[in-house]
């Protein structure tokens, strides 16, 4: 029997009640909701990345126009050269251009000031060595803005006149120097004042003029030889192929090669130190003349002509000679002749010959190798040539003449004909150009129609001064030393641009890395109480 109560169920009802428990994906509205299939980036993604590229623009603008500003600020640079006739500060200004030294050799650019007598000429009282020094200095503040002072260094070395003095006198005229550089407010170490030895001399003189020459970088062959005239010494400096024993041999890097030198100071045969040890021969009867004219009562003078008459300043020995005698020179016969003069000359300049120890001797005991390729005759070479109006490639048998002239002319037709200078600088021009062809020609070897040899004090606006060699070579030094990766990597002579573009392409690449690796990873899974898909973090590693 049926139940009238009974409750009737439709099947197709019942249907959709089941289907309705089962829901399609849920697709939510909301802001913010992102499948994983989406093509929008995540914000924080698209503002890394951003700002990685607008940081790489702003470093890479600054780079290219800004990035060498501090380098280029004007700087400036004190070498004080202390010679053997008077003192000379130089004072410098240049500049750092992507790592390189350029040097402003304008009329304000580079300056210097002389103050006379040498340093070594103060033995009994230093502290007027620091006096001079002091009135040098006064000069190079002046030139040189204060704001920089601390910043500048000052550098004093002394030479051949100071090199002659006992370590004692030096020692004594150096601290009063260093007393007077520590108080000036330029940058400045005690161990910056120094008596320099002949081979640094002549290293520093190579230096400047293959610099002004535009060699100094280039092929070994290429460069050019010094021989520098000086007052108390001759430096002879050159690239050489032959072998040099290693008391002769210096090497220098520059650029990206590396010479190897024979650098060597001939002590005591700078013009004037080799003046008065003749004069001091011939006062002393020792220096034997090939001529009947040494038999006479009184010496003969070959390298004075005739008529001349000491002054009464003059009857004493230059200071600036070793043998330092009370002797006067009106014992003297002045008779002018340029071939006894020259002959005199070479047998002062061949004395010690016979103790020679190595292959080669041309100059006394000193080894000194066959000159090779091209060379600059600087200092007195240069002020010989200019006195009797010879040209820079003139050759010594040019010189030979002019001296034959003037040695033989007559003391007062010479005084009246070179009325602007005094007698005593006027009577070494015999002695000058008979020991110049005596050193060359018949000691070194150098024809008489040589035209290797140029006689020349500046090349260009760069003057061939050892100082301003000195000056390249240190500050060169430090900027290698003290370069940064950056000054070091964009310093030479190619474009910076491929670097700067190539250092922008990475720092796009690491920022897009950077975005990748911080984006979230994400997984869409069913959750069954919610009844609909979820998107949900996981962990990186997981």
């Amino acid at each position: 029997m049926r139940r009238s109560n009974a409750r009737t169920v439709n099947p197709s009802l019942e249907a959709n009640k089941d289907m309705d428990r089962i829901k399609l994906p849920f697709r939510s509205a909301r802001p913010g909701f992102r499948s994983p299939n989406s093509k929008h980036p995540n914000p924080r993604s698209r503002f890394c990345l951003s700002t990685s590229i607008s940081v790489a623009l702003v470093l890479f603008c600054y780079i290219l126009f800004f990035g060498d500003k501090n380098h280029e600020s004007k700087r400036y640079g004190v070498v004080i050269d202390g010679g053997s006739t008077g003192t000379r500060i130089h004072v410098f200004k240049y500049e750092v251009r992507n790592g390189n030294l350029v040097l402003d050799f304008s009329e304000k650019g580079l300056v210097s000031m002389r103050v006379n007598p040498g340093l070594s000429a103060y033995t009994e009282e230093p502290e007027k060595a620091g006096a001079a020094v002091a009135e040098l200095m006064e000069f190079a503040k002046r030139n040189v803005p204060r704001e920089k002072w601390a910043h500048t260094e000052v550098r004093l070395m002394a030479t051949a006149g100071m090199r002659l003095l006992k370590h004692e006198d030096q020692k004594r005229i150096l601290n009063a120097c260093r007393r007077i550089l520590n108080a000036s407010g330029f940058r400045f170490h005690d161990d910056w004042a120094t008596v320099i030895s002949g081979s640094d001399e002549g290293l520093y003189a190579w230096v400047v003029a293959n610099y002004a020459l535009g060699t100094l970088g280039a092929e070994p062959a290429q460069t050019t030889g010094i021989i520098e005239l000086g007052g108390a010494s001759a430096q002879v400096t050159f690239v050489s192929n032959e072998p040099v024993p290693p008391e002769f041999s210096r090497k220098v890097k520059f650029g990206n090669f590396t010479y190897n030198l024979y650098s060597h100071s001939l002590l005591h045969f700078g013009q004037n130190v080799a003046f008065d040890l003749l004069k001091e021969s011939l006062v002393s009867g020792g220096q034997e003349l090939a001529t009947e004219s040494i038999q006479r009562e009184m010496p003969v003078d070959p390298c004075t002509p005739r008529g001349y008459a000491p002054d009464k300043d003059a009857l004493k020995l230059s200071p600036t000679s070793l043998i330092r005698k009370n002797r006067y020179l009106s014992t003297l016969l002045p008779s002018g002749n340029f071939s006894e003069c020259r002959s005199a000359a070479l047998k002062l300049l061949q004395k010690d010959k016979d103790k020679c120890s190595y292959r080669t001797c041309y100059i006394g005991s000193t080894f000194i190798p066959k000159l090779k390729g091209k060379f600059l005759a600087t200092e007195n070479f240069f002020h010989t040539s200019k006195f009797f109006g010879l040209d820079q490639t003139a050759f010594l048998s040019d010189l030979v003449v002019s001296g034959q002239q003037f040695c033989a002319e007559d003391w007062s037709k010479l005084t009246q004909k070179y009325n602007s200078l005094e007698g005593e600088d006027l009577r070494r021009y015999c002695f000058s150009s008979a020991y110049i062809v005596a050193l060359l020609h018949d000691s070194l070897g150098v024809a008489l129609n040589d035209q290797r040899i140029g006689y020349a004090n500046q090349v260009h606006d760069i003057p061939l001064d050892w100082a301003l060699g000195a000056f390249i070579l240190q500050s060169a030094a430090e900027l290698d030393a003290n370069s940064d990766w950056m000054a070091t990597v964009i310093g030479g002579k190619s474009s910076p641009l491929p670097l700067l573009f190539g250092i922008f392409i990475l720092l796009i690449f690491v920022s897009w890395l950077v975005s990748k690796w911080r984006k979230p990873q994400l997984k869409t899974i069913y959750d069954l109480e919610k009844g609909k898909y979820i998107v949900t973090r996981v962990g990186r590693y997981s």
